[in-house]
């Protein structure tokens, strides 16, 4: 699945992909971030929490943008394909300023909403201008082609990754989540190698990538973000790789971002960090 089309008079929202175990409590410059540019005390935010199997995920998250200063707030319990296909939850989604994903099973979610309604809903409230922000699997899934599993702490290798449909609010990139903490660099890379012109993005902990709707690329949060770009391989051994065994990829780039850097999807290229005369960076 593709980004729906943007309709003239509109712009895209941003999509929002958080590497999961934000910051809650503490210095939750995610979420904040996230509900200002959602219309802050204007706000309409729909919670969904269905890749969480804890039935007070949805609850947590509404008191939490609640107290950060959201105007309003509800979580749908989309728990079956069936309520997915609600037309009450799917005019919740219609009619939100944003639209947080939580984090949990990303394949939960993806064979519950995956194809739905809801899902198309999503893409279109998006390319009219909803943010929609989403943790670890809520992350993943914001992708054409998610993340479905794969080993961690190893090398790039056949079979290394397993893609499956998702979201399709962006085509341009495979995304990854807990990347740094779990090691996952070899994984995003397997998923990679299967199609080089896909750029692979890992996003740490408490890690955020703000894409606007240019295809622009902003970093909040505490960690890093990793961007793998194969557009220019040399080669690759992913086609004659028998089952297992490590690939070979030369001439592979990867940028490793940190807050405030910059990254352009279209032209590929990554930029530092841009400081005003007070201090602050400027996108």
């Amino acid at each position: 699945m593709c980004p729906a089309i943007v309709e003239d008079g509109y712009d895209r929202g941003f999509i929002i992909p958080i590497g999961g175990a934000e910051d809650k409590e503490t210095n939750p410059i995610i979420l904040r971030r996230f509900i200002e540019i959602s219309g802050g005390r204007d706000a309409n935010i729909v919670i969904i929490p269905t890749a969480s199997r804890l039935d007070d995920t949805g609850e947590i998250y509404e008191e939490l943008f609640l107290k950060l200063g959201a105007g309003s707030v509800c979580s749908i319990p989309i728990n079956s394909r069936e309520d997915s296909n609600n037309p009450e939850f799917v005019e919740k989604c219609a009619t939100a300023t944003g639209i947080f994903i939580t984090g949990g099973n990303q394949l939960r979610l993806a064979t519950i909403i995956g194809g739905t309604v809801a899902a198309q809903t999503i893409r279109r409230a998006n390319a009219r201008g909803v943010h929609v922000a989403g943790t670890s699997a809520g992350a993943s899934i914001m992708s054409e082609h998610m993340m479905g599993g794969g080993p961690s702490d190893q090398s790039p290798s056949e079979g290394g990754a397993t893609l499956v449909p998702g979201l399709g609010l962006t085509n341009a990139a495979i995304i990854d989540q807990h990347f740094s903490e779990r090691n996952r660099l070899g994984r995003l890379l397997s998923a990679a190698a299967l199609n080089p012109f896909l750029m692979g993005i890992g996003i740490d902990e408490d890690t955020a990538a703000f894409i606007d709707p240019t295809g622009l690329v902003e970093i909040v949060g505490a960690g890093t973000v990793t961007i793998t770009d194969g557009s220019a391989l040399k080669y690759s051994s992913a086609h004659v790789a028998r089952a297992n065994e490590g690939l070979g990829l030369l001439g592979l780039k990867l940028d490793i971002l940190h807050e405030g850097c910059r990254y352009d999807l279209n032209t590929r290229e990554a930029f530092p960090p841009s400081v005003d005369g007070q201090g602050v960076c400027n996108i």
